[in-house]
C-alpha cells in the first residue's frame, strides 16, 4: 500500500493550525534578517504625499457631472423636438 493510498496519512489542515510552533514565511525571515542590520525609519500612517495639488471638494466634482448630464438631456430633447415625423 502507498502513501497516496493512505487515508489516514492524509493532510489535515485543523493538524497543522494547531502546531505549537509554526516557522514563518521566507519573506518574513529575508525582512527579519534586513531589519537587524538596518531597522526601517517610522512612517506615519497615510502620509501625505510630497509634490501633490490639494484635493478639491467633492462637490465641484459633482456638480461637474450633473451639469454634463443635464446639457446631454437637453441637447437630446431639443434634437428631438426639431425633428419631423
Amino acid at each position: 500500500m502507498t502513501e497516496q493510498d493512505d487515508p489516514e496519512r492524509e493532510y489535515d489542515l485543523r493538524w497543522a493550525d494547531s502546531a505549537e510552533h509554526k516557522e514563518p514565511s521566507a519573506r518574513a525571515r529575508m525582512l527579519a534578517a534586513r531589519w537587524k542590520h538596518s531597522p526601517p525609519e517610522p512612517v506615519p500612517f497615510r502620509a501625505d504625499p510630497e509634490g501633490r495639488a490639494p484635493r478639491r471638494s467633492s462637490w465641484i466634482s459633482t456638480a461637474v457631472v450633473l451639469g454634463c448630464v443635464v446639457t446631454v438631456i437637453v441637447v437630446l430633447g431639443y434634437i428631438n423636438f426639431r425633428a419631423p415625423y
